[in-house]
């Protein structure tokens, strides 16, 4: 029995040579922004996952804690909720000023590639003149693939932010209110 690599499948070698010649033409900053886009969607996708499994969980719990109770109106009972309350927002909220920062750095990225890109021209033209525009071409592709690269990756994530915040928000307003209408 033959062992097959995962380049070894149909499609995935031709799928990793057109990556890999976008890296290429893009520079070692377009593998930082990969690392930084990666991060990012991990983050996401690790929001997603709490909100949909593990919230649920927390609410009802939270809820049920405050049922339980037979003082509800004391200080030390409205102290409590007040607690439990900042706890499901710390949990709700959790990660997401770390994906925003890592939306704000991408387009940095991208124009730190610019520059790295605009230097290798210059310096091509420092050697070789001004004559040769297809060594020129590398150097361009070089300062706007990682701007392209950088904006989409913002924008993305930007949006992924975005969307999350206002269920965050929804998701704790609707425990707030669950909490406050068993008072």
């Amino acid at each position: 029995m033959t062992e097959i690599t995962i380049l070894q499948l149909p499609g995935v070698q031709d799928w990793w040579l057109s990556l890999n010649d976008f890296m290429t033409q893009g520079g070692p900053v377009l593998w930082g922004l990969a690392l930084v886009a990666a991060l990012c969607w991990l983050l996401v996708f690790e929001r997603l996952l709490f909100l949909i499994t593990t919230f649920p969980g927390l609410k009802k719990q939270t809820i049920e804690k405050w049922q339980s109770r037979e003082d509800k109106t004391s200080w030390v009972s409205r102290s409590m909720r007040e607690s439990w309350l900042f706890e499901a927002r710390t949990q709700l909220y959790r990660n997401l000023n770390f994906l925003k920062a890592l939306v704000a750095i991408c387009p940095m990225l991208g124009l730190l590639g610019t520059v790295t890109g605009m230097i290798s021209v210059f310096d091509l033209m420092a050697l070789e003149g001004t004559g040769e525009p297809r060594s020129m071409a590398a150097g361009i592709s070089l300062a706007t693939l990682p701007t392209m690269a950088g904006m989409v990756i913002a924008l993305a994530g930007l949006f992924a932010h975005a969307r999350l915040q206002k269920t965050c928000e929804r998701r704790e307003a609707s425990l707030t209110q669950a909490l406050r209408s068993q008072a």
